[in-house]
């Protein structure tokens, strides 16, 4: 039987998910992240013309699984843009590579009540693949991504999300690594450079948003 927080979560969820759809996303809720792959799998990629796909940086994307079965798929040409053994010349060719992909997958900083999609880069390559480029998006979100409104994204994401993600990459030098504050620096490292506000979809169910029933990524 459902507890109280389970019921607080369902109708939280689905209420963000009616919240996206309206605004022209194509929105799904999973209950945890094998449903999510499983949901991808069944349910997303057969509508899907899929030849090439690529990925933005998203810790709540790689638990899924869903980029392992497409790095596994024979038909699909899929781009690595986080390759470590690559020089920082060839990934970023990839990374411009990616934006014209069939299929681009990624997470999101925030996601409002209002169903708006709020994200925060340093290259741009992650928010530059879902505002334009490649044919179809898929996001996945965990619920603590969901927030009241554009004003608390964004201070979800300046000072959380961003100095974690600076923590989390050794040789980053922002002074966020060293307070876990943000103080709007002007560091050659800085990784809070650009903010896209995915107000709707266009065109219509071009971007698909998987909210998982779950607390994911940072």
């Amino acid at each position: 039987m459902p507890t109280t927080v389970d019921r607080f979560w369902q109708l939280r969820l689905e209420s963000c998910r009616k919240a996206l759809a309206s605004n022209r996303f194509e929105a799904f809720v999973a209950q945890d992240l094998h449903s999510a792959r499983r949901l991808f799998s069944e349910t997303i990629r057969p509508q899907l013309d899929v030849r090439s796909a690529s990925r933005g940086d998203s810790m709540t994307l790689l638990a899924t699984g869903i980029l392992d079965d497409l790095r596994q798929d024979a038909g699909v040409s899929f781009i690595e843009t986080f390759d470590r053994g690559a020089s920082r010349e060839t990934v970023m060719a990839r990374r411009r590579e990616a934006l014209l992909v069939d299929l681009f997958l990624t997470g999101s900083n925030a996601v409002t009540e209002a169903g708006q999609l709020v994200n925060l880069d340093m290259v741009g390559n992650r928010t530059g693949g879902i505002t334009f480029g490649p044919r179809h998006v898929v996001i996945v979100v965990g619920r603590n991504k969901i927030v009241p409104d554009l004003a608390r994204a964004m201070e979800r994401v300046k000072h959380y999300a961003a100095p974690l993600n600076a923590i989390r990459h050794e040789g980053w030098q922002t002074p966020c690594r060293k307070t876990g504050r943000c103080i709007d620096c002007n560091s050659p490292h800085r990784i809070c450079n650009t903010w896209p506000i995915a107000e709707k979809s266009y065109p219509p169910g071009r971007i698909k948003v998987i909210p998982v029933n779950a607390d994911l990524g940072l």
